[in-house]
This record gives C-alpha cells, structure tokens and sequence, in this order.
C-alpha cells in the first residue's frame, strides 16, 4: 500500500531527473562558452592591436574593424549573461551573429 509521500516521492523523480541532466547539460555549455571567451579574448587584443596599427598608419580608425568590435562586444554581454545565468538563450553559434544596433 502507497502513502501520499510515497506517490509524491514517484512523482517527482522523472523531473528530478531530468532537472539534474539538464544542469549538467548546461554546465557542459558552460564550459564550451568559458574556452570560447578565452579565445574571444584573444581575438579582441589582436582586434585592438590591428586597430592601432590602422591608426598609426593611416591616421584614421578602420570601420570594419570597428564595427567587428562592436558586434564582439554583444556576443561577449550575451556570453556572459549566459554563463551567470541569466538567461537559458546559448550565445553564437547557437544563435545568430550580433549586430550592432
């Protein structure tokens, strides 16, 4: 014979399961956005050193670059809203490319 915390505890253990492969799903997410940041990263300070180089050659920024930059800087707020998690939506390349507004 069942008691009500018996049917309660039956109840609640496939979502307890799938509630535990979800986080670690997530945390294998995670992972992968924490390698991509760190090459995102370098990407940036070569993005930031070329810049610098168009500058002193040219005497004028390069708007590609700039414009790269600026869409780097959405995809690096959205990476990082993922990875404190804010928000379950993964970053590129499970989204598209941000664009600057």
């Amino acid at each position: 014979m069942m008691t009500d915390f018996d049917e309660k505890t039956i109840d609640h253990e496939p979502t307890a399961r799938n509630l535990n492969k979800e986080i670690w799903m997530r945390g294998l997410f995670m992972l992968l956005f924490l390698f991509a940041f760190g090459i995102a990263q370098s990407l940036l300070f070569l993005l930031a050193l070329a810049q610098f180089v168009w500058l002193l050659i040219t005497k004028q920024q390069n708007h590609h670059l700039s414009r790269f930059g600026a869409s780097l800087s959405i995809w690096f707020s959205d990476t990082v809203r993922f990875l404190s998690c804010e928000t379950d939506q993964k970053p590129f390349p499970w989204t598209s490319w941000p664009n600057r507004s």
